[in-house]
């Protein structure tokens, strides 16, 4: 299938697409003219990117784990290993520091808004 296939069965855009082929996570044949043909895994492989992208992971740390997203009836999941799940623990921790300072400005805002 055409990348334009591809993007409109995923969501994704073209744009998108390229990217992640550039990034290592697609690899499409080409055709003899030398078009994109993606295959109809693709379409799976595609949603597990985006999965993992709105879960907050860089496209580096995708292209190390994709082959351990699981695709199922209940969406996608990862097939824990040690490597994974340290890296999703300080992910996890950036974003609990990230949320403290969030609250940290909001009081600060408040006191200031209060004051006023």
């Amino acid at each position: 299938m055409l990348i334009s296939e591809l993007a409109e069965l995923t969501g994704a855009s073209a744009r998108a697409l390229r990217h992640y082929e550039d990034c290592g996570l697609l690899v499409p044949a080409r055709t003899s003219s030398g078009y994109r043909d993606y295959a109809e895994s693709d379409v799976t492989r595609v949603a597990q990117i985006r999965t993992m992208i709105s879960a907050g992971l860089g496209t580096s740390a995708i292209r190390r784990y994709l082959d351990c997203a699981r695709t199922g009836d209940h969406g996608t999941s990862l097939e824990m290993c040690p490597d994974l799940r340290a890296e999703l623990d300080a992910l996890a921790g950036q974003l609990d520091a990230r949320q403290a300072e969030l609250r940290k400005t909001q009081r600060r805002l408040s006191e200031l808004m209060s004051g006023a």
